[in-house]
């Protein structure tokens, strides 16, 4: 007669044999919280049948595939759009204007033209048309003669102009490279921490998942317990 016995599931209202009841308070806390977001009156008093308590065993593994997949998904979101946030960066820093004066634009300039092969060609043809004017054409009789004192004259002017120009060249390069230093190092730290940042998302991923096997564990076991228990009887 014990084996007739029947109890009503208090979820659903349907009757089942008594050797299928499950209290709440047998029932694992994660499945339990599944069986009260749709029954909140269920308390650890209330019974279910074990068919019942299988269907909320198995929603509650494809719930944890589903939202292990959407971690996945959600981080590697995060990564992207990290990568994102730092080309914009990068492309902020490098696309970022310099203010410069008059002065500074001038000696730039200058120390870019005095630097270059096109000014030496441009200088040593100046002074050989110079002096060949002097010595071939005028026969050292035009506006120049030998020892070419105008000459020298200019070319020391230009020398005594050209090398505080040039040191302000050196000063705004100078300039320029502390700039660059401050710009690779604020890449630099904006890279060490998104990885950093990409670091701490992997080990909470691993702790949870850990920590969700553990319970998926345990609701196997549960279910491999109920089965050999149904064997038996």
């Amino acid at each position: 007669m014990k084996n007739n016995q029947t109890f009503k599931s208090d979820i659903s209202g349907i009757s089942f044999p008594e050797n299928e009841k499950i209290y709440g308070r047998a029932i694992h806390d994660p499945i339990l919280g599944l069986i009260k977001k749709e029954y909140p009156d269920f308390d650890a008093e209330d019974c279910i049948s074990i068919n019942e308590l299988n269907v909320y065993r198995q929603k509650y593994i494809s719930n944890y595939l589903s939202s292990e997949i959407g971690a996945l998904s959600a981080m590697e979101k995060n990564v992207i759009s990290s990568l994102k946030e730092d080309k914009s960066i990068v492309s902020i820093v490098e696309e970022e204007e310099e203010t410069r004066n008059l002065g500074q634009i001038v000696a730039d300039k200058v120390a870019d033209f005095g630097g270059s092969w096109t000014f030496i060609i441009s200088f040593v043809v100046f002074i050989t048309v110079w002096i060949g004017s002097n010595v071939f054409i005028f026969l050292n009789k035009g506006f120049d003669p030998y020892p070419f004192i105008l000459l020298n004259l200019i070319l020391s002017c230009v020398a005594a102009l050209q090398a505080p120009v040039i040191m302000m060249s050196q000063n705004r390069q100078e300039e320029k490279d502390r700039n660059r230093a401050k710009k690779d190092f604020m890449i630099n730290l904006k890279s060490e921490l998104e990885i950093r940042l990409i670091h701490d998302k992997i080990d909470h991923l691993i702790m949870h998942q850990q920590q969700e096997l553990i319970e998926i564990q345990k609701v196997q076991i549960e279910m491999m317990n109920d089965i050999l228990d149904q064997i038996k009887k």
